[in-house]
């Protein structure tokens, strides 16, 4: 596959000092301090300036991700780098849009991708296996546990899931905003402990990275005020997204319970390093002590899904937002927005239309708009249903 001697000789390399590394340290899967984890890979980690993969730098993430699964953990990789790859490879046509030109690259590039993540996890004797996903398979709780089971089913089996983008197929209404939304929601569905997201940034800066004064946020806690005015909107060459949605995911996916750490892709062995407790630079958002449960993880990440929405009054809103596990009811409710069956997932506003949360409604449109102010004993949602924003029980508008 490689047709330079050099890469085959590092790898070797690479596999002898893997071996001793193993065999030397001999740690149990009790003796780290996570059980399962989700490593998301950026493209501009593994891809070079002129797009095409950076096998030198996927060799030592794949070294770093053997060494915890030949220990005892779960890993699951989100790997960006498959339309990066792809552009490499071929100009198309004038006449070719830029949908249909980012869908022939990630065509090409995805098993550029995947076969070099297999041939390098074969060398130490691990098979990986690889799942494309869009935000469809996240729309119903059959689809969403459906993935679920392969990956377990996977992960049985001793098979290493790499996770991406399925960008031959997804829609732009449709698509994940980048590969940092898409490893949220695998962490999430597979109740992960931890998700570390690999950029080629060292973290979160209290200032404009690279100023002299500016210094890595090294923890933010789950009640931390807003850090966005910190953060660059900028986005890398290769990939969609910038820091601004991987804060944003972190802090969503850090509020449900899950530790999640942004470190930098590009120095070796960051996320043993990390897990070992060694002096590298990284920002931590320590996940929330009260975990949430898997239908509520589903909820929290399903607002491209709603069918309609629903205003609700001050005391509703009163009510939603205490710690206290509360319904929300007709008689709380002054308005009903678009047409839903019952079941749908619903937006619930405040009657200034900042969001409060979402859920899963029982009634229908029709009768929901019937039963406005009435005293049902039947919740338009029930609270085993309904999820609150963190931002809103901050005192955030969203």
């Amino acid at each position: 596959m490689f047709r330079y001697n050099i890469f085959t000789f590092s790898i070797n390399i690479a596999q002898n000092f893997f071996q001793i590394s193993i065999k030397c340290n001999k740690l149990k899967k009790t003796g780290w301090r996570y059980n399962k984890i989700a490593i998301k890979v950026g493209s501009n980690v593994i891809t070079q300036s002129d797009g095409s993969l950076n096998t030198g730098r996927m060799l030592r993430i794949v070294e770093d991700v053997a060494i915890l699964n030949k220990q005892g953990l779960e890993v699951i990789l989100i790997s960006s780098g498959a339309v990066a790859a792809g552009r490499s490879s071929i100009t198309p046509s004038k006449k070719t849009n830029i949908v249909s030109a980012k869908q022939i690259w990630a065509a090409i590039g995805q098993v550029k991708l995947m076969s070099t993540y297999q041939f390098l996890f074969s060398k130490y004797g691990i098979n990986a296996g690889q799942l494309l996903a869009t935000k469809e398979s996240f729309r119903d709780r059959r689809h969403y546990l459906n993935m679920k089971n392969c990956i377990s089913a996977m992960i049985e089996n001793s098979v290493l899931p790499i996770v991406n983008e399925n960008d031959t197929i997804s829609i732009n209404d449709l698509m994940f905003t980048d590969n940092d939304e898409l490893s949220g929601m695998i962490s999430s569905l597979m109740d992960c402990e931890a998700l570390f997201i690999l950029s080629n940034v060292d973290g979160i800066y209290n200032g404009i990275p690279g100023s002299p004064e500016a210094e890595i946020i090294k923890e933010i806690k789950p009640d931390v005020d807003d850090i966005r005015k910190f953060i660059s909107t900028g986005k890398s060459g290769f990939g969609r997204g910038g820091m601004l949605t991987k804060c944003s995911t972190a802090k969503k996916i850090a509020s449900e319970g899950t530790d999640v750490f942004i470190a930098n892709g590009n120095r070796d062995s960051i996320v043993t390093d990390i897990l070992r407790g060694k002096d590298v630079p990284f920002t931590h958002f320590i996940g929330n002590s009260s975990k949430i449960k898997s239908v509520k993880k589903w909820l929290f990440h399903s607002d491209t899904f709603a069918r309609g929405a629903v205003y609700i009054n001050d005391g509703a809103r009163e009510a939603l937002l205490n710690n206290r596990a509360t319904s929300l009811l007709m008689i709380g409710i002054v308005k009903i927005e678009g047409f839903f069956k019952s079941g749908d997932i619903i937006r619930i506003l405040d009657k200034e239309g900042n969001s409060i949360g979402l859920g899963k409604s029982q009634y229908d449109s029709k009768i929901a708009e019937e039963s406005i102010g009435d005293k049902r004993s039947k919740p338009f949602i029930h609270y085993d249903y309904l999820v609150v924003n963190e931002e809103s029980k901050n005192g955030v508008q969203v």
